[in-house]
């Protein structure tokens, strides 16, 4: 009987395995990559063992509400003259953090729309009043949260001189806030996959090698491969603006225009990164670990489904500097706030320029095998 280090099963899974633990982009992607992410969703969700929420207050004389805090938590920081934290313990509710700001209701609504806040709150003659999207569990979650503490035998508080408002407002939406984030994203994926992949497969299949034998250049092959993927982002935006605007009577209250200029910089931002990621690589392993490794951190980070400001503060001010996170912010602030040309520009030049450097570079670099 032979034994099972001759055994030809056995001799086939130990060459296999060697030869995979030999890769070590293979490692990397299979291993370290997902708690990677699993990290950054862990900083996101779970990186305080209290419940966090950002509420806004219109009027300066929050008396009642400034007497429930005082009998439940203790003021634990301050930031400035408009930015109050109050960390409030309590058995049944656990450990909750608000963070109190004031502003005036405009300011509110685009905070609201942005993500930044939770639950707007107003005080009128004595009466506490709660603005916020019915729809929305984060906002429900915060006003629950209050309210309990509001209903609490301890706080002695009237109950009848709270009001809710819900706030269907065009843009306070959470499908508001999702239809611009998807937009975004729709168009990093497409070109990725249909940029990065596209030559890497290409390359793996010695399909590029034939291509320097012919009198074509590299610009007008990268070229068009960016034009097309732009025909294409048009195209599937447009049939999900269309689908969003039946279903959900979603509107772009900015301007048009400014929205067509910023959706091209994208464009450019991502076609570069696209070029730049698929100029060397050869092995379709390697280069799907590349595109996930540019797509699934942005995705993740950049506010696409939730808002980025879940993450520890002092992340935010890298996050923004993302180029998804520009291009989902730019094309929400048309999308939900009205935003014209002055909004855009910042973003517009800065993932414009970001393109053509990744661009000249990846030209640089690009390999025909």
């Amino acid at each position: 009987m032979k034994s099972i280090k001759n055994h030809q099963l056995y001799q086939l899974f130990k060459t296999q395995f060697l030869l995979t633990i030999r890769e070590p982009e293979v490692l990397f992607w299979g291993m370290i990559f997902p708690v990677l992410i699993s990290i950054g969703l862990g900083l996101a969700f779970t990186q305080q063992p209290e419940s966090k929420f950002n509420i806004v207050r219109v009027e300066k004389n929050q008396t009642e509400l400034d007497s429930l805090l005082n009998i439940f938590g203790t003021k634990s920081e301050s930031k400035g003259e408009n930015i109050q934290s109050w960390k409030v313990s309590n058995k049944t509710l656990g450990n909750v953090l608000f963070r109190f700001s004031k502003s005036d209701w405009n300011s509110s609504i685009i905070s609201l729309k942005r993500g930044e806040a939770d639950v707007i709150v107003t005080d009128s003659l004595g009466k506490a009043t709660y603005h916020f999207d019915p729809l929305n569990s984060q906002s429900q979650l915060a006003y629950m949260k209050l309210s309990a503490l509001i209903k609490s035998p301890a706080s002695n508080m009237n109950t009848e001189s709270t009001d809710i408002k819900p706030l269907t407002l065009m843009g306070v939406r959470y499908i508001d806030f999702l239809i611009p984030g998807l937009v975004a994203f729709g168009l990093m994926s497409s070109i990725m996959w249909g940029i990065s992949y596209t030559i890497i497969e290409r390359r793996s299949q010695k399909l590029l090698r034939r291509m320097v034998a012919t009198p074509m250049k590299k610009s007008n092959f990268l070229f068009a491969l960016m034009f097309v993927r732009i025909l294409m982002n048009v195209i599937e935006s447009l049939i999900l603006l269309f689908f969003a605007w039946l279903i959900f009577d979603i509107h772009i209250q900015g301007n048009i225009g400014a929205l067509i200029v910023l959706f091209l910089a994208g464009n450019l931002a991502f076609t570069g990164i696209a070029i730049l990621v698929a100029s060397h690589t050869t092995k379709t392993e390697v280069g799907t670990g590349w595109i996930n490794a540019v797509q699934m951190p942005m995705m993740l980070l950049s506010g696409i489904f939730f808002s980025y400001h879940n993450f520890p503060e002092w992340s935010i001010s890298t996050i923004k500097l993302l180029p998804l996170t520009a291009l989902t912010d730019g094309i929400r602030s048309i999308f939900n706030e009205g935003a014209g040309w002055l909004e855009i520009i910042y973003p517009t030049c800065i993932l414009s320029a970001l393109g053509l450097i990744c661009f000249i570079i990846g030209m640089k670099l690009f390999k025909w095998y």
